[in-house]
């Protein structure tokens, strides 16, 4: 006999990948996101990742309780790269009652929340002025990248590489006319005089595509295409120069990211330049102690991010009436 329900609710609320296209807004995700990381976040609210692997197959878990007061919730992807597909769900609960308050398709929130974040370390790490950006990879992460950090920070001139002419021009053209923005033919262009350089993009061969020593003095470098001990994208020379590398869940990058891994390969010992997001927003840190040193954020996302960023999707969604209310849910019971 189950036990009565604790208290009465309201429906759980889905949201569809279309619900949360309409509800995006860039602006909005990184102020959430600024709140968030500048309150005190303790280590169990923001537990590790898990992973179920099969043969080609995977099933990845992130949970985090919201500093707001509000909700926690959890992201499940399940993941073919045998097979190229995946589906993400977020799950969000409500802290005081512990309902299931809303079921998000989670594609197109990753890409909001790896965006806004990105776009929130940039903002805190670039210098503040109308920013040179270069671009390696012209994929959905890229995009949403350049189009999130154009929404908050003037933007001067961008150059982009992708290995395929057609998609890095089919980038450019995107952007167009509202940034001055060229398509080049090698990496090395790209991130010639940049200020900020956006990594998003990974070689079929899983080697470096973004090289240290191409890098400017002062250059602040966002790396958000390696998250698993397999992948590459940045060489060890980059991680050498960087005189800060930001992140936003330190332990996973240095221990299950190819690059840190083949870092700590080489000799390197990233141990003292390898802090927190949260300590660079609420402004613990300082990352640059001279303009010519590079810093560096490197990305491999956040359950937190995914519930903000969750969060913020559910009130809009509630002020402005969109969503499906399930006709059936999960009520909490009395334990």
């Amino acid at each position: 006999m189950s036990e009565p329900a604790c208290t009465s609710h309201a429906p759980t609320l889905f949201l569809t990948d279309a619900d949360v296209a309409a509800l995006a807004d860039w602006r909005c995700a990184v102020a959430a996101l600024s709140d968030a990381y500048g309150r005190d976040v303790q280590a169990a609210m923001v537990p590790p990742r898990s992973m179920a692997r099969g043969a080609g197959f995977w099933l990845r878990s992130l949970s985090a309780i919201s500093p707001t007061g509000g909700t926690m919730g959890c992201k499940l992807i399940a993941a073919s790269p045998r097979d190229r597909c995946a589906s993400y769900l977020v799950s969000l609960f409500d802290q005081r009652s512990m309902a299931l308050v809303a079921l998000i398709d989670g594609n197109r929130l990753t890409g909001l929340r790896t965006a806004a974040t990105a776009a929130l370390a940039v903002d805190r790490l670039a210098p503040p002025r109308p920013l040179r950006v270069g671009v390696i990879g012209a994929g959905f992460e890229a995009r949403g990248a350049l189009d999130c950090l154009a929404a908050v920070r003037t933007i001067q001139t961008v150059r982009v590489f992708s290995p395929t002419p057609s998609s890095r021009e089919r980038f450019a053209q995107g952007f167009r006319p509202a940034l001055d923005i060229v398509a080049v033919d090698t990496p090395e262009a790209a991130v010639q005089e940049a200020d900020v350089v956006l990594c998003a993009a990974r070689s079929r061969d899983e080697t470096p595509v973004l090289r240290g020593a191409w890098l400017p003095a002062g250059t602040t470098v966002v790396s958000l295409g390696s998250t698993l001990p397999e992948q590459r994208e940045v060489d060890e020379e980059t991680l050498a120069r960087a005189a800060c590398i930001v992140a936003d869940m330190p332990d996973e990058v240095a221990h299950d990211t190819g690059d840190a891994i083949a870092a700590a390969r080489a000799g390197l010992d990233l141990t003292a330049r390898l802090v927190p997001l949260g300590d660079l927003v609420a402004g613990r840190i300082v990352p640059r102690r001279a303009d010519t040193d590079i810093v560096l954020y490197k990305s491999v996302g956040s359950a937190l991010q995914d519930i903000v960023i969750a969060e913020m999707l559910f009130a809009r969604a509630r002020a402005q009436g969109r969503g499906v209310a399930l006709p059936v849910g999960i009520a909490p019971v009395a334990k």
